[in-house]
């Protein structure tokens, strides 16, 4: 079961996302794009890629079909282009960031909010450590955020999952129809109150694309190697555990020649793909790893074209609202192309 303060954050959150919800309906003249009772459309946003992972911004609705439960769904709202995004940036901040890494984030996430988002776009930012923090909420204003950005410190541990069940309600909250999160980690969650399964439970009934940014540092991690000591006759390999004493050797590394091995960083500090990968892929947001945070200005900039052409595809389901969960399928009639969109919805 959920800590307390996150069940208490999750109503919270669906109280003010329906007041949302209906100034949207009012202001578009559309049914409402949430999964609850209530809500006759349900919203998917779909990214599409060719082979080469270039985005497609050119279909058109007859291009798409959408399946709940295996059954085909009519699309009763299509739009496609850039429109704006809510999107909370949530950065952390544990002991593990160094001032270099501080830095090369504050950078990619200031080149991110001032020169690749919209204007109209609306952020907030968040950091996280033992466990999170809001720093700055809702606004238009660059300099805000900027501000907000430049007075983190690194210190404690990492609490991941914390922070995006933090991060969700907020982001439910947020005035336009495209709501996102975006997570940027170089480690492993250590302090977390909040599981991966639990979390997932939660993100099953939002409509928020949360996309993760998780920095590899290994490759500036060095240690000089050692040579082996030398042996005067020739002997069997020794396999380690075997004999009286278990010996060590270097790794082997392929290509290279610096004279350097690289360290691997200690469990707590190396991201777990797979994990982030559990939590942004139910909602058709993605995971990236960098390798190095020198990675992070692409990795940004990818995200930002991607948010700005995606499809919005809107049926009113044809199944019952049983509080199960309804599997979701986008297609493509060209089988080329690859589509991502959330895999499915509780139908409460």
């Amino acid at each position: 079961m959920l800590p307390a303060r996150y069940r208490a954050a999750a109503v919270v959150a669906a109280v003010a996302w329906m007041g949302v919800a209906a100034a949207l309906r009012a202001q578009d003249g559309q049914e409402g794009f949430r999964f609850t009772s209530g809500i006759d459309l349900v919203n998917v946003t779909a990214t599409v890629t060719d082979s080469r992972g270039r985005f497609v911004d050119e279909l058109k609705q007859d291009d798409f079909a959408v399946f709940e439960n295996g059954k085909r769904q009519e699309v009763a709202h299509f739009s496609a282009g850039k429109v704006p995004v809510s999107l909370g940036i949530a950065l952390d901040s544990s002991g593990s960031m160094t001032p270099e890494k501080m830095d090369a984030a504050r950078a990619a996430i200031n080149r991110l909010v001032f020169e690749l988002l919209d204007p109209q776009d609306e952020l907030f930012f968040m950091r996280f450590s033992s466990e999170p923090r809001l720093m700055q909420g809702w606004t238009t204003d660059r300099q805000a955020i900027a501000r907000a950005v430049e007075r983190v410190e690194p210190v404690g541990g990492t609490a991941i999952y914390d922070a995006i069940t933090r991060a969700l309600p907020i982001a439910a909250a947020g005035q336009h129809r495209k709501k996102a999160i975006l997570l940027i980690s170089d480690g492993n969650d250590t302090s977390s109150g909040v599981s991966v399964g639990e979390l997932r439970k939660l993100i099953r009934e939002s409509e928020v694309l949360v996309y993760a940014l998780g920095v590899d540092g290994t490759e500036q991690r060095f240690v000089d190697r050692q040579p082996f000591p030398p042996r005067p006759t020739p002997r069997p390999f020794p396999w380690p555990g075997v004999g009286r004493g278990r010996q060590r050797f270097p790794p082997i590394i392929i290509g290279g020649g610096s004279g350097r091995t690289p360290r691997l960083p200690p469990p707590g500090d190396r991201v777990n793909a797979d994990a982030l990968r559990e939590v942004t892929d139910d909602t058709g947001g993605r995971t990236e790893i960098v390798r190095g945070f020198s990675g992070l200005d692409e990795a940004t900039a990818r995200l930002a074209d991607e948010l700005s052409k995606q499809y919005y595809l809107g049926y009113a389901s044809s199944e019952p609202k049983d509080g199960q969960w309804h599997a979701i399928r986008v297609e493509v009639r060209d089988r080329k192309l690859q589509v991502r969109a959330r895999r499915g919805f509780v139908a409460s």
